[in-house]
């Protein structure tokens, strides 16, 4: 007992965040997701995030969908990437015993930081990728002075 209480408000530190990783660790074993900005397996379409100075960047994988069908809205940080996929019917007599391929209403909501400019976005669908390009505000991209 005189040990515990000698311990340092570090160790304690220490110990949560041995506890974190080993929680982190358990729920991505189990395919939950650990982080609500990269959540493995979180649905359909799956997305990439990337970050520069001057945009953020977000792909989403989303093969055989007809580009009318897509829609991409900002509104309070949150960019919102929804749609629908429908497979095509059976021909015939023909009847499906496997699907694997998703299909149906999707939607994902992604957080995006405070510095973004909502007025300056972009989207393009090439080949079964979405890219949605948010600029960020000019006055947070950082600017080199000149010293004289």
């Amino acid at each position: 007992m005189v040990a515990t209480m000698l311990r340092t408000p570090a160790s304690w530190f220490a110990d949560l965040e041995r506890l974190q990783r080993e929680l982190d660790r358990d729920l991505a074993g189990l395919g939950l997701p650990v982080s609500i900005r990269a959540a493995s397996g979180a649905g359909f379409p799956a997305i990439n995030i990337g970050s520069t100075a001057q945009a953020v960047e977000v792909y989403a994988f989303a093969p055989g969908i007809d580009p009318a069908r897509l829609e991409v809205t900002v509104d309070h940080n949150l960019l919102t990437i929804s749609g629908r996929r429908d497979l095509p019917a059976p021909s015939g007599q023909q009847e499906r015993y496997a699907e694997e391929r998703f299909h149906g209403s999707f939607r994902r909501v992604v957080s995006l930081p405070d510095d973004i400019d909502a007025t300056q976005v972009e989207a393009r669908y090439v080949d079964g990728v979405l890219r949605v390009r948010v600029a960020r505000r000019e006055a947070s991209q950082p600017r080199r002075i000149a010293v004289s």
